[in-house]
C-alpha cells in the first residue's frame, strides 16, 4: 500500500512535469535585435549631431591645417636655405620651428580631446533618446526582449529599421 501510494503520487508528480513543460514549450517569447551601430550612424538624430559637431570644430580644424601647412613650408624653406645660412640663423630658425611643431602638436591633441568629449555627450543623448523608442516599441508591440549587441541576429528579429524610423519622427521623443 505505502509503495502503491508513493507510484500515485510520483505519477501524479509526473504528469504535472509534462503537462507543465508542454504549456511553457508553447509560449514562445518575443525577442527583437537592434543593430546599435546603425542607430549611431544612420538615425535622424546621430546625424544632425554630426553636423553639430561639423560646424562647431570646423573652424579650430582649419586653423590647425593652417598651422601645419606653414609649419611644412617653414621646414621646406629651412631644409633648402640650411646651406646659404650662418649657423646662428639656422639654429635660431630651427628653434622657431620646433616651438611651433609643439605648439601645433599640444593644439591637436587638446582638439582631438575636445572633439571626442562632445562626440560623446552627443552620442550619449542619441542613445538615450534611441533607448526611449527602444522601450516604446517593446511595450506597443508586446516584446520580451530586445538585444542591441549580439554575434549573431536573425533579419526576422532585426528591428533596426523600425527604430530609425521613429528617431525620424520629430512627435517621438
Amino acid at each position: 500500500m505505502f509503495l502503491s501510494r508513493r507510484f500515485a503520487c510520483l505519477s501524479a508528480a509526473a504528469a504535472f512535469l509534462l503537462s507543465a513543460s508542454a504549456a511553457f514549450a508553447q509560449v514562445t517569447p518575443k525577442i527583437g535585435f537592434v543593430n546599435t551601430e546603425r542607430i549611431l550612424r544612420d538615425a535622424a538624430p546621430a546625424k544632425a549631431a554630426q553636423a553639430k559637431l561639423e560646424t562647431e570644430f570646423s573652424k579650430r580644424d582649419r586653423e590647425l591645417q593652417e598651422v601645419g601647412t606653414r609649419l611644412k613650408q617653414l621646414a621646406e624653406r629651412l631644409e633648402r636655405d640650411a646651406m646659404v645660412m650662418s649657423e646662428a640663423e639656422r639654429t635660431r630658425r630651427q628653434r622657431e620651428a620646433a616651438d611651433i611643431d609643439k605648439d601645433f602638436q599640444r593644439r591637436q591633441r587638446e582638439f582631438r580631446e575636445d572633439l571626442n568629449q562632445r562626440r560623446n555627450e552627443e552620442l550619449s543623448q542619441v542613445v538615450e533618446r534611441a533607448n526611449r523608442v527602444i522601450r516604446q516599441i517593446a511595450e506597443r508591440e508586446k516584446f520580451d526582449l530586445i538585444l542591441q549587441e549580439a554575434v549573431y541576429a536573425s533579419g526576422r528579429i532585426d528591428i533596426t529599421d523600425l527604430v530609425l524610423q521613429a528617431l525620424s519622427d520629430p512627435a517621438v521623443k
